[in-house]
């Protein structure tokens, strides 16, 4: 059992309750002990694809938490909240409405390399306590702005004529995006105000929703002792990265964490594999072929 399960997370359940599900699911199975981990927090108001990992693939983890993410999300004008979704109460309102055409317009300034202010309600730390705490005693603070990027922002859907209350967008995004500080930054570029009123994960790293499951098929799955039919392999959550096929001497200096030497590759990551076992996930520098992560398999 070393490998993901992927989650269509439902609305209303945190990241860390999806990850005690799948423990549960585990324990039922009869399964032995693993380490559970997520691949990428998903706030409780918000849905779709939550990679879990199991086993070897914790380790896996931090690269999935570096790889891009598709969203889709809906803004709704008028009323900005101090969550910036639902959940918040509202801070600030506007009778300015956009039009469709208004919202294409501004895309485009949203859209490649940006600076964004995270929200004041995210796990951010600032002087080393977590902004949503700090923001939920009531205190005021300042949070520094970071560098993201937009590879892809569009329209999914909304009147095509006269003033949108709301409308649904999707974006293709960097790690460290905040979509609902986009909503913010969008709204606001229009003249109003607005907040997320729906945000669906759909992508994360190489995992769509296609592959992911719901809470109560992994029930199902635990109580028919079948997680193996929904256990995607250790080496899905590496499909980017290419293969580095190593002899057995090789694999053995590899898992002993010795670098290789002389082994002419393209620079960067790579997955070094002894026949079909993964043996290590390694950075090729010039010369050297050094171990990133080993697994124990």
């Amino acid at each position: 059992m070393h490998g993901w399960i992927i989650i269509d997370k439902p609305h209303g359940l945190g990241s860390t309750q999806a990850v005690s599900a799948v423990k549960r699911a585990l324990r039922t199975a009869g399964e032995a002990r693993y380490k559970v981990g997520h691949g990428g927090t998903l706030d409780p108001l918000a849905t779709g694809v939550l990679p879990v990992a199991i086993g070897e693939a914790t380790k896996l983890a931090g690269h999935m938490l570096d790889s891009d993410k598709i969203y889709d999300f809906t803004i709704r004008f008028g009323t900005e909240t101090d969550t910036l979704d639902l959940e918040g109460k509202a801070i600030a309102t506007s009778e300015v409405l956009p039009r469709q055409a208004d919202v294409l317009a501004v895309l485009p300034r949203f859209t490649g390399p940006i600076e964004q202010v995270p929200p004041a309600y995210s796990a951010i730390k600032v002087d080393g306590e977590r902004a949503y705490d700090r923001a939920r005693a009531g205190e005021t603070f300042e949070i520094k702005t970071r560098s993201v990027v937009i590879h892809a922002l569009s329209i999914s859907s909304g009147e095509d004529e006269g003033r949108l209350s709301e409308i649904t967008l999707t974006a293709h995004v960097s790690k460290g995006t905040y979509i609902r500080s986009l909503a913010r930054d969008i709204a606001r570029a229009l003249g109003t105000v607005g907040h997320v009123t729906m945000l669906r994960r759909t992508k994360a790293g190489p995992f769509t929703v296609a592959s992911a499951i719901s809470l109560d098929k992994l029930g199902e799955a635990a109580k028919g002792r079948a997680l193996e039919d929904i256990l995607l392999p250790l080496t899905a959550g590496l499909d980017d990265i290419p293969a580095l096929t190593v002899s057995p001497d090789q694999a053995r200096a590899l898992r002993e964490g010795r670098k290789l030497i002389g082994i002419a590759k393209h620079q960067g990551l790579h997955l070094a594999t002894e026949g079909t076992v993964p043996v290590a996930l390694v950075e090729v520098s010039g010369p050297e072929v050094r171990v990133v992560r080993g697994f124990n398999l």
